[in-house]
């Protein structure tokens, strides 16, 4: 199985660069599933029912999040339907929407980390017990957290038991792609996939101003970009063992014309 797992995908342009981007991706490697973040997908903050869509059509097949999915309320009531759409498991027990889904013959699980993050349940202990009442294999953990350090010792807590560990949260790809002893591929944070000319996908002028003034600054999307970028990584692996056998990083540009 081949699996395509992208980055952050942040408000329009993220979705346009998913749209011009992804299906010659999809043809050039023959993937099978592709994998995408999602949680900032509307305008930065949070997914609603008609960026889903827009995601969906580009051709993603389930997409995971992380602690923004709460920010638009619409899509609260659709995380308890059929649609591959992930919150963090770990989220406390009540919480609506899944943590783990099965889709086109492949496991996902969505946690997301406490150190400098909310101090939601453990999701050491969370991603244990799902594993144990879904062991179906190929199985992918998108892990959305801040620091390196707890992604890192999620793969290596994981090796051998899932597929991959794939980081997400911070927008910026990172060069560690590698697969771990026991056969688990890692990344500690896939990117993100948007703006170019951005920083973290919002506009360079009001992130400055954040950051001279330390006074409350609204961060916009970097809206109408001349070029967008699609980070992400592909995964190989083995049907009939669940192990990794290449993790690659495969990172696109495209430039609008006007």
């Amino acid at each position: 199985m081949r699996v395509l797992f992208i980055g952050d995908v942040v408000g329009q342009p993220g979705r346009k660069a998913l749209s011009a981007l992804l299906p010659g991706v999809r043809g050039e490697f023959g993937i099978d599933v592709v994998i995408a973040n999602g949680e900032n997908a509307a305008a930065g903050r949070g997914l609603t029912l008609r960026t889903a869509k827009e995601m969906f059509n580009a051709g993603v097949d389930i997409i995971s999040s992380g602690n923004h999915i709460w920010d638009n309320r619409e899509i609260i009531e659709e995380l308890d339907s059929d649609m591959p759409i992930l919150r963090p498991a770990n989220y406390p027990k009540g919480s609506p929407g899944k943590g783990i889904v099965r889709h086109k013959g492949l496991t996902v699980l969505n946690v997301q980390g406490r150190t400098f993050m909310a101090a939601i349940d453990d999701p050491f202990r969370t991603a244990d017990a799902l594993l144990a009442e879904h062991p179906e294999k190929p199985i992918i953990v998108d892990i959305h957290a801040e620091a390196t350090s707890e992604k890192a010792a999620m793969a290596w807590y994981l090796d051998g038991r899932v597929s991959a560990v794939l980081g997400t949260h911070t927008h910026v790809p990172t060069a560690d792609a590698r697969i771990l002893p026991c056969g688990t591929a890692f990344v500690s944070d896939a990117g993100m996939t948007g703006a170019r000319d951005s920083i973290l996908g919002f506009e360079v002028e009001a992130s400055k101003k954040l950051f001279l003034t330390q006074l409350p600054t609204r961060l916009t999307i970097e809206e109408k970009p001349a070029n967008v970028i699609m980070n992400s990584v592909l995964v190989d692996i083995d049907d009939q063992t669940g192990r990794a056998t290449n993790i690659e990083r495969v990172d696109r540009q495209h430039t609008f014309t006007n």
